[in-house]
């Protein structure tokens, strides 16, 4: 059976998590490799998530930070980031429902970032729905 968007979006979250260790630690890595690691069968929402994270991770920061007050996107936690830059990605580029994006990305917050964190991608990804 397969996995629901849910489930898929942790497996992203984890894999982007995995991403910002090995490029703060300049550990060469294949994306398609991680992501095969992470998930048994090809998975095409997985793919598009992953890759345009990635590819729009320095404009996703740059919308990240323009609503943040008193706080950068680099003070959170790697699975708070990569939480925030994916829901940032699924407003811009993909056709979710905004309160399906929020509802997910605060889902995850709870499951692994702290009170603070969640609190800030639930504003960030308000403000940017408000606008």
């Amino acid at each position: 059976m397969g996995k629901t968007r849910s489930e898929l979006r942790e497996i992203v979250m984890t894999i982007l998590y995995q991403i910002d260790i090995y490029n703060e630690r300049k550990i060469n890595y294949d994306i398609d490799k991680i992501i095969k690691d992470n998930i048994e069968i090809e998975n095409e929402f997985v793919k598009d998530l992953v890759y345009g994270v990635i590819t729009y991770k320095d404009e996703l920061d740059v919308v990240a930070n323009k609503y943040m007050k008193d706080w950068s996107i680099d003070r959170i936690d790697k699975s708070g980031k990569a939480i925030l830059r994916m829901a940032i990605y699924e407003l811009k580029y993909m056709d979710t429902p905004e309160i399906v994006v929020i509802n997910e990305a605060i889902e995850l917050a709870k499951k692994y970032s702290d009170e603070s964190v969640k609190n800030i991608i639930n504003a960030v990804l308000d403000k940017i729905i408000k606008e």
